[in-house]
């Protein structure tokens, strides 16, 4: 179906790279606990670099499916309205996790056991 296409390109495409934006964010907030600013840089790269083709080749095609089954999902049980209170939802789910990550802090959609230690004199 060619609707299915422009849908997936203008924006569920873009969907997935505002949460690889906000996964870029958290490596970011995650590589403030070295000092060292020539660590801190090759950290980021390294991270991204391992992170991003872990989520190219695994993480994200089984998101893509996810995503795909769930959209069928909705379409069928409710037709167009249902397939665009999918992407509602979807776009919703994203705008708060924005908000989260970068008005309340990265902290707030990370387990506790993963945020930085406070730096002494920080």
């Amino acid at each position: 179906m060619k609707n299915e296409g422009v849908v997936r390109n203008y924006y569920i495409l873009p969907c997935c790279l505002l949460l690889l934006n906000l996964c870029v964010e958290l490596v970011s907030y995650k590589a403030r606990m070295f000092a060292d600013p020539l660590v801190r840089t090759a950290a980021i790269m390294g991270m991204v670099l391992v992170g991003g083709s872990f989520v190219g080749f695994v993480v994200a095609p089984a998101i893509g499916a996810l995503v795909a089954m769930l959209q069928r999902h909705s379409r069928r049980k409710g037709g167009s309205l249902g397939e665009a209170g999918f992407l509602l939802v979807l776009g919703l789910m994203i705008f708060w996790l924005y908000y989260r990550v970068y008005i309340i802090g990265p902290e707030s959609v990370l387990p506790a056991g993963w945020h930085n230690s406070r730096l002494p004199g920080h």
